[in-house]
């Protein structure tokens, strides 16, 4: 995810469908949303700036810096000062929906169905072509081209419906901290952990009034539910290399750059990120300390009471 100097910022989730995602090398999502931002000064022209991309170039691609084959399409969430746009794809294909107010959330599913305002011009001809709509009905690109049914989609227990519960509970008075809480929310999937944790949360405050800064908030860290959202403004002039907050960089030596790829992993991880891990692992360690003594004290109580039904400990 990211932002630019016109507040125009785009947020990027995975998503499978019937298209296969495998494929030879081209654009990421990751890709997509620099180059998006790169180049556009509006939520709209950041749409058109990716579809032109994905007809020229594609995507596809490993997403993991090994030869895992971890491949998949992408949506994306895209805002500026005035509106916002939701923008999903299958393969070359794809199709965007302009938000006209409340709020929507993406997760790893399509959520765009009936309301469609630019689409690939062959997008449905393609689905018709496969099987996938008959050609009659009202076109839904969630059901076309999704592994899953729109009943499945708005279904209890997944990333997208939960998060959208969450908006939900808050609609008409959401913040900037409202926001943070639903980042930070373990139980809903949201805050992923495991394998795939989520690495790093953004949010953005963007004013309608021109005149006013967008503040957008980054952790730069994994797991919210233990970082800080730190603000960051754009101003004029910026000047400096940025070292304290760029990743490490390998030039030409990066090994992402050589063919044969992924034949050795260098360390990406920026100095901030390096010292959170320390912090985790000492809270982790800790709290699996303070879970052995209430433990402890609990059998101790229960071998005390010697005979007494139940007990209760915190």
């Amino acid at each position: 995810m990211g932002a630019n100097e016109h507040q125009v910022c785009i947020g990027n989730e995975a998503v499978w469908g019937r298209e296969s995602a495998d494929g030879d090398e081209a654009l990421l999502g990751m890709d997509l949303v620099r180059l998006g931002l790169e180049r556009a000064d509006t939520a709209e022209k950041a749409v058109d700036v990716i579809a032109e991309l994905l007809k020229k170039y594609g995507q596809g691609g490993s997403c993991l810096e090994d030869e895992s084959g971890f491949t998949y399409h992408n949506s994306f969430l895209i805002s500026d000062r005035k509106e916002a746009w939701v923008l999903e794809t299958s393969g070359k294909y794809w199709a965007a929906e302009r938000v006209e107010g409340g709020y929507h959330n993406i997760s790893n599913q399509y959520s765009i169905t009936t309301k469609i305002d630019k689409e690939h011009p062959g997008m449905r001809e393609y689905a018709q072509s496969q099987g996938w709509w008959d050609g009659k009905t009202q076109f839904n690109f969630a059901t076309a081209y999704s592994f899953m049914t729109t009943a499945r989609i708005d279904a209890s227990g997944s990333r997208y419906c939960e998060g959208k519960k969450l908006l939900e509970k808050s609609n008409g008075h959401i913040t900037a901290e409202t926001m943070m809480d639903i980042l930070r929310d373990k139980e809903s999937g949201i805050n992923m952990e495991g394998m795939f944790m989520t690495t790093g949360s953004m949010v953005s405050v963007v004013p309608t009034n021109p005149d006013l800064p967008g503040v957008h908030y980054f952790t730069a860290t994994p797991d919210p539910e233990r970082s800080v959202f730190k603000p960051f403004i754009f101003v004029k002039y910026i000047e400096g290399d940025w070292k304290d907050t760029a990743s490490p960089s390998y030039g030409s030596d990066d090994p992402v750059k050589k063919k044969p790829r992924f034949q050795s992993k260098p360390d990406r991880k920026h100095k901030l990120f390096s010292k959170h891990e320390v912090v985790a692992a000492i809270i982790d360690s800790n709290k699996k300390t303070e879970d052995c003594a209430k433990y402890e004290t609990a059998r101790k109580g229960e071998d005390d009471r010697d005979g007494e039904e139940s007990f209760t400990w915190y």
